[in-house]
């Protein structure tokens, strides 16, 4: 990485545009303000009164097990063992590791949340975390394993076990042992003191984190989807009086309104209306004439899971919460991800529903007694199948994101012997989204190319603004189809064009 800034981790004022570049890795390096250490060294300090009470108390996590055990009470003398065992005994994850970006925004998180003050850590724990990623050894996390309560436990761990010099690390994409990344960033296996190793387990941070991304991308086709509409109204000489300004101000809907403005401004720039109004039907179908109202309620809830995100990703979720203020020690469970299972669940409902309008609108398209275009779009049909396969491709993946909406928050699963019995499935729920996204993505696309397609097909000329740099850049990229060809490597470049230039 050259030419990159680093960045000043501020404990609770991350913010989405930090977050999507560290994902994206936009910064050099990450550092933790110097006054973090003051406020967990209070935090350490609180633990180390607590223990240094002869009539100490039990206090969970500190002195006690873990889960359906927090009763049984742990000596002195083993307390670092304590929290050594509770690392090794969850790192039980499987699946594939996720990838270094995913491993770099989950790190970040959880230096930035244990940075908070409230946990009882040290400021070298997090420190040696930090040299880990700085240094580009990202710790093997498998993907699959955590129900959302008490945290991401098992995904956790497997990031701090390297730590103590357990587990797999990746660098520069080869596995290697946590004990010669260590040695290579010239680090010693730390001893967990008491409460550390649960305050790192502790959390929500990779099911934020997943949520996160999801979040970006699904953006980011909410992006390319406006454009593509605009091409097939334009395609179709669409009816642009639902776009008008006064139809939504009556509703009120801010998400109604801007959405509405979008394709107006993308219309009136891109093509005046040369080519509009000119269908002779009274109303178009649905998936054009409510895209406002559709996707207008989509962006809302965009927008407000967007804060949720943010919310959670500066949050405490670690338990007990070392109140150094007070000396107090604070049981609840502010690591019940049920804010992001919620926030993953109803932005599965949008990828889908961003995905069903756009392939009604291929649909439309490819119909030649709706959009009075060639069939299948493509001349010489009967000898040319031209889009008709790729609209079936768009069919599938709306129904697979179809079936996969049902909400995971609402399907709990208890565990530690009842002790945990209602779980928040963030994990998965995040996870799923991803594949949805990826889905959504891929209709997307397929829209693009039909609605370039049926424009070409129309003769449409005197492209301007935005829709012009779109049409020239997918062009050069994809041409027109003439014939039937092998086309899953155009949808597919379509697909990367759209990640690539709307994030």
């Amino acid at each position: 990485m050259n030419n990159l800034e680093n960045f000043l981790i501020e404990p609770g004022k991350l913010c989405i545009s930090n977050l999507k570049n560290i994902y994206f890795g936009k910064y050099e390096s990450y550092v933790l303000c110097n006054e973090t250490k003051r406020t967990m060294q209070q935090s350490v300090d609180n633990v180390k009164k607590l223990l240094s009470n002869e009539n100490v108390k039990s206090v969970y996590g500190v002195n006690t097990g873990f889960g359906k055990l927090a009763s049984t009470r742990i000596e002195l003398q083993d307390l670092t063992t304590l929290q050594h065992n509770l690392i090794k005994s969850h790192c039980t994850g499987v699946g594939e590791f996720f990838d270094d970006s995913f491993v770099r925004l989950i790190a970040i998180l959880k230096v930035a949340s244990l940075a908070r003050g409230y946990s009882g850590i040290r400021f070298e724990v997090l420190n040696s975390l930090l040299t880990l990623i700085n240094k580009e050894y990202y710790p093997c996390i498998p993907i699959k394993g955590s129900v959302g309560a008490s945290g991401d436990l098992a995904p956790l761990a497997h990031l701090v076990a390297p730590l103590i010099g357990i587990g797999t690390v990746r660098k520069n994409g080869k596995i290697i042992s946590a004990i010669q990344a260590l040695d290579e960033c010239k680090l010693d296996k730390l001893e967990m003191q008491p409460l550390e190793g649960l305050s790192l387990l502790n959390g929500t941070q990779v099911s934020t984190a997943i949520a996160l991304v999801s979040l970006f991308k699904l953006q980011t086709v909410m992006s390319a989807c406006l454009e593509a509409s605009a091409f097939s109204l334009i395609a179709i000489e669409g009816n642009t009086q639902p776009f008008d300004k006064r139809i939504h101000e009556l509703r009120g809907h801010h998400g109604q309104m801007h959405v509405a403005e979008k394709m107006r401004n993308l219309l009136l720039e891109g093509i005046g209306n040369d080519y509009l109004n000119k269908s002779g039907r009274i109303q178009d179908p649905y998936s054009f004439r409510c895209l406002p109202q559709v996707l207008g309620a989509c962006f809302e809830q965009i927008s407000s899971i967007e804060k949720t995100l943010e919310i959670e990703a500066n949050a405490v979720t670690n338990n007990p919460i070392s109140l150094f203020e007070t000396n107090e020690f604070l049981s609840g469970g502010n690591f019940h991800a049920e804010p992001v299972a919620i926030a993953a669940d109803i932005l599965a409902i949008i990828s889908t529903e961003i995905a069903s309008l756009s392939e009604r609108r291929i649909s439309i398209l490819l119909d030649s007694n709706l959009s009075g275009l060639p069939p299948f779009l493509v001349n010489n049909s009967g000898l040319n199948s031209g889009f008709m396969i790729a609209q079936v491709t768009a069919a599938a993946l709306v129904s697979e994101n179809k079936s996969k909406s049902f909400p995971c928050s609402v399907d709990s699963i208890p565990t530690s012997a009842n002790q945990e019995d209602h779980v928040s499935m963030a994990t998965h729920a995040a996870y799923r989204l991803l594949e949805m996204t990826e889905n959504t993505a891929y209709v997307v696309a397929i829209e693009f190319l039909a609605a370039l397609q049926a424009c070409d097909l129309r003769k449409i000329k005197g492209f301007s603004g935005k829709l012009l740099h779109v049409y020239k850049e997918l062009r050069a990229k994809i041409e027109f189809y003439e014939n039937d060809r092998f086309f899953s490597d155009d949808i597919k470049i379509a697909k990367e064009y759209i990640f690539e230039n709307y994030r």
